[in-house]
């Protein structure tokens, strides 16, 4: 089992999908660097070279923002969001959606389960 960026990347699956599985990562970057490296998108992860995975794990250090970093990025864009007290940092801060979606119904991801309201019976 090959190990990129601190993940490891599932064996029986194609190159391309299982560096999706690397936090940062989607279909696109994967293809990119599948190409930019010379590894065959038909190629199993289970039969990289360890020259490859090498390559691959330098190239995504060198080039891309995954896993760990990227999370801390994300974090820390939210937090000054918050902290500023802008319109999005406070959506942020009571779990509201962030984007302008309806609230009046739907959002229950971002709001959680439906909580009943004591005497609105009708």
């Amino acid at each position: 089992m090959a190990r990129i960026a601190g993940v490891n990347i599932p064996n029986q699956k194609r190159v391309p999908i299982a560096l999706t599985y690397i936090h940062g990562i989607g279909r696109t970057k994967a293809l990119e660097i599948c190409n930019k490296v010379g590894i065959p998108l038909d190629r199993r992860a289970n039969d990289m070279t360890d020259d490859e995975v090498l390559r691959v794990r330098e190239l995504i250090d060198r080039e891309y923002t995954v896993e760990g970093d990227l999370r801390r990025t994300v974090a820390m864009n939210v937090k000054r969001l918050m902290d500023l007290g802008c319109y999005r940092g406070l959506r942020h801060r009571k779990g509201l959606p962030v984007r302008g979606q309806r609230t009046h119904t739907n959002a229950r991801t971002r709001k959680g389960p439906a909580r009943p309201i004591a005497g609105k019976k009708k």
